[in-house]
């Protein structure tokens, strides 16, 4: 779990025995019941990608609580909703599997989840219609799954869902700046 860079540091801050003791104790490679839990209650989550080059990039997903769903202890799968068509971060999964996903709990349960595996994207996937507004879904099959230390998490509040999240009984809310003179005319429909 641990590469040479990373040895480096932990060697000169004296902290290998304890990312060593983290590592036997508290990383597993199989999602449990209650990395389930806390997963499927929360309303967003963090992921990371890099191209073919290394070149990192970052992304906030969001949707209702359960719109990331542990399907087997070795597959996670989510939604991709329509955004701003940079594709940034699927592009990525297409060209580089590997990722980091990192979930937060908020308010009075504070607590980090790293997941850290490889993910592919999904067209077509029959379990799309489990998602209403899902445009294409992605597979994370996890190589290293641990908790993490929540102490700087700020005191957040989650107030309200946001009104973007695609909804089966509702029809999609466009944001405003796909109809700025700017963008209105390379649009794309939704599919």
């Amino acid at each position: 779990m641990y590469h040479s860079g990373q040895r480096r540091l932990q060697d000169e801050f004296a902290s290998a025995p304890l990312a060593d003791r983290l590592y036997e104790r508290l990383r597993h490679d199989r999602f449990t019941d209650a990395d389930k839990a806390f997963i499927e209650a929360l309303p967003f989550f963090f992921l990371a990608t890099a191209d073919a080059e290394g070149r990192p990039d970052c992304s906030y997903k969001g949707g209702d609580p359960g719109f990331v769903r542990i399907l087997a202890p070795d597959r996670l799968v989510f939604p991709d909703y329509d955004g701003n068509g940079m594709f940034r971060s699927l592009g990525n999964v297409e060209v580089n599997p590997h990722v980091g996903l990192l979930f937060l709990g908020v308010g009075p349960k504070q607590a980090r989840l790293r997941v850290n595996g490889a993910a592919r994207v999904l067209r077509d996937d029959p379990r799309m219609a489990q998602w209403p507004g899902a445009q294409l879904l992605v597979e994370v099959s996890p190589r290293d799954i641990f908790p993490n230390c929540p102490r700087y998490i700020p005191e957040l509040e989650l107030k309200a869902p946001s009104p973007y999240v695609p909804r089966a009984d509702a029809p999609p809310l466009e944001p405003a700046w796909k109809s700025f003179s700017i963008f209105s005319d390379v649009v794309p429909p939704r599919r």
